[in-house]
């Protein structure tokens, strides 16, 4: 190309110089005329090409993409350069996703084909793939898809030990929350960012959306019921991301002995808590849509009663019932069975008599009324609450008021003083509107 260009301007040269030698002017002039349509035609060959007009299309993509929300794992120019020449430990699972050219990809492949040495993988309860039951317990593997050792945080081994933690200098954590307190993730990152604190290694918490983060409900959880379904005194519904989320176990103290874990957190692009969210993949195997995750927090509670919420189906927290329901009040039907996240749901291969709340409008708070009708219709209202009720609610109250009678809305006020506590506390830690 350089040849033929070198040919163009000495034949551009040529021709001017001839059509000039039969006119009056003189040589310097002729020059500078020949020299400025030589500099005119690169401009018009060179200088268009290199600074080319965006397109239309290519102005609306980019508009696009300065709105479009992005997730912590897809800041990749943020975090890179704190990921080179570290043996790192990804605690990851199905939907540790990032966005690359309208598709997703895992984070693990894409740190794996970027040369991050990965030496090992945490997975959460549901395992890295994400088809595990609830409770079921996982053992370490090699993922056959990358050949890494994949350990699991869940059951007696909740916390990575010392020795799983050997020679790793940095921890990235990717996990997709639903914003609600006994959804597991959230104890993982604490005994992460434990261990991590222990052991003297920074973690790296690449953040999510909270699709239940519009809005804060529930009972505060009392410490005397402390557990994995609740290791914190936040309510049920805490209107936070995990990356803000972590800030605050940091900074409430809320680790062992105090400690401080050395914590960053790549933040959301374009994310507010009022930002609706719909998930590219399931988070966990009974959580199969958006509807799911908007009445997991409400439906829930029924993991604790006699009651199904629709485990073995293909409506998981959509739907809820039971056999004793009565038909006539409870007019929709469905019979567990065992299927991918419910090898041995309740009343498997049982008619159950419920409602599909499928159709039921977006939920801006916990909705009450359905755990408290089906209370009033039970046949036998002894055995209606087991032991995990009171873990889940994270207090012994609730159970008390609704054995009285109360109405949801005097549940709620009781609820009241704890959660105008919490959201002063929640305030320090917020990264987003």
């Amino acid at each position: 190309m350089k040849i033929k260009n070198t040919y163009f301007f000495w034949g551009v040269q040529r021709s001017v110089t001839a059509f000039f030698n039969n006119t009056n002017l003189t040589h310097k002039t002729i020059t500078r005329l020949i020299m400025s349509l030589v500099l005119l035609f690169a401009f018009i060959l060179f200088g268009c090409k290199t600074n080319p007009q965006p397109t239309k299309k290519e102005i609306l993509t980019k508009a696009k993409d300065e709105k479009e929300l992005q997730v912590g794992a897809n800041q990749l120019e943020y975090y890179l350069p704190l990921l080179k020449g570290k043996k790192i430990a990804v605690v990851a699972n199905q939907s540790s996703l990032l966005k690359k050219d309208e598709k997703y990809v895992h984070l693990v492949d894409t740190l794996l084909s970027l040369q991050i040495p990965i030496k090992k993988v945490f997975s959460p309860e549901h395992g890295f793939r994400g088809k595990a039951d609830a409770g079921e317990k996982i053992s370490n593997q090699m993922d056959t898809q990358t050949g890494l050792p994949i350990i699991s945080l869940y059951g007696s081994h909740k916390k990575p030990t010392a020795k799983d933690l050997k020679g790793i200098k940095l921890i990235l954590f990717d996990l997709q929350d639903v914003g609600v307190r006994f959804y597991t993730y959230i104890s993982t990152l604490h005994y992460v960012m434990e261990a991590a604190a222990e052991n003297k290694i920074p973690v790296i918490v690449l953040d999510r959306p909270n699709p239940n983060a519009h809005y804060i409900d529930g009972p505060v959880l009392k410490d005397k019921f402390h557990s994995f379904v609740g290791m914190h005194p936040v309510p049920i519904v805490y209107g936070m991301t995990i990356g803000e989320y972590a800030q605050m176990i940091n900074g409430q103290g809320w680790l062992r002995n105090s400690l401080h874990c050395d914590l960053q957190v790549i933040p959301l692009k374009n994310y507010t808590h009022r930002t609706r969210y719909t998930l590219p993949v399931k988070p966990s195997p009974n959580l199969p849509n958006s509807k799911a995750v908007n009445l997991y927090p409400s439906l829930c509670f029924f993991e604790g009663t006699n009651i199904s919420c629709g485990r073995g189906t293909d409506k998981q927290f959509q739907v809820f019932g039971a056999p004793y329901l009565p038909k006539k009040k409870y007019p929709f039907s469905f019979i567990p069975q065992p299927n991918l996240g419910a090898k041995h749901p309740k009343y498997q291969g049982k008619k159950c008599n419920g409602l599909n709340l499928e159709n039921e409008n977006y939920l801006n708070g916990i909705q009450l009324q359905w755990l408290i009708n089906a209370y009033a219709e039970s046949t036998d209202k002894d055995s209606f609450f087991n032991a995990f009720f009171t873990k889940l609610a994270g207090t012994n109250s609730l159970q008390n008021q609704i054995e009285l009678g109360y109405s949801p809305n005097d549940i709620k006020k009781t609820w009241q003083p704890d959660l105008e506590r919490f959201k002063k506390i929640r305030l320090k830690y917020l990264l987003y509107d």
